[in-house]
């Protein structure tokens, strides 16, 4: 219904992925500003930033598309409309997903493959099939690991009632921390965003492996291809988290 409503105005929506697109690109307008003073930033020369920026870009474009609105439970929680979704035989969740589905986010996963495809063409790297695989596997990896985040500050709402900006602060926030180089970051935050909220599964440590680059906390090397089981356990977790807060809610009676 709400991919219909969108179409029916074609180049409003066309107006709007642009502007989309235009909006999310100015964190890379700021990378390209940045190196037009530096020729590298943490060792890091500007393709491979591009890379970093490319792929954490597109794998939260694809989880904000797709579960972009768990922002909106808060609300629904407060005004009792949740009790709405309750009695329809359909699975809460996916009621939350598509509720007023946004197409336009399509602007911010078009424009991290573009800035993704320009940075493959730049690098030198010697492809293989297992590099390949290991790209794709990165970005869908990343996805699911940002799409887990962002269900559960979905579950959080439900006994926090508003926490949409502590959310933003992991996923949004998590985005702009990952399109640099770790090795400017201070190493108890690269810990932080690997053991506590493994954010650097989602682009940093698969992307050294496939940079040849060594981890800055010296980890074993089998550690870089955790990233889908990492992205799995989020899953896991998120669910039992989600079950938890359907539980407790309560209406409010309204």
């Amino acid at each position: 219904m709400w991919v219909r409503s969108t179409m029916a105005y074609r180049a409003s929506f066309l107006m709007s992925v642009a502007g989309n697109a235009l909006a999310t690109g100015l964190d890379f307008a700021a990378i390209l500003i940045m190196f037009t003073h530096v020729d590298t930033l943490g060792g890091f020369g500007m393709s491979e930033v591009a890379l970093l920026y490319g792929t954490t870009s597109l794998s939260l474009g694809l989880a904000d598309l797709l579960l972009g609105n768990m922002d909106r439970l808060g609300s629904r929680v407060r005004d009792g409309t949740l009790d709405t979704l309750l009695v329809r035989p359909v699975p809460v969740f996916a009621q939350l997903a598509a509720d007023r589905f946004a197409l336009r986010r399509l602007g911010r996963v078009m424009q991290g493959l573009l800035v993704l495809s320009w940075s493959l063409t730049q690098l030198e790297l010697d492809w293989s099939a297992g590099k390949a695989l290991l790209l794709v596997v990165m970005v869908v990896s990343g996805a699911a690991i940002f799409g887990s985040l962002f269900t559960l500050g979905g579950a959080f709402q439900f006994w926090a009632l508003d926490a949409a900006e502590a959310q933003n602060s992991f996923t949004y926030g998590g985005n702009t921390l990952l399109q640099y180089p770790p090795t400017i970051f201070a190493k108890d935050l690269v810990r932080g965003v690997t053991f506590v909220v493994p954010l650097a599964f989602v682009n940093w440590l698969p992307a050294l492996r496939l940079l040849g680059r060594d981890d800055p906390l010296g980890l074993p090397g089998w550690v870089d291809l955790l990233s889908p089981a990492v992205a799995a356990a989020m899953c896991g977790l998120v669910t039992l988290a989600w079950r938890a807060g359907v539980r407790s809610y309560r209406s409010t009676g309204s």
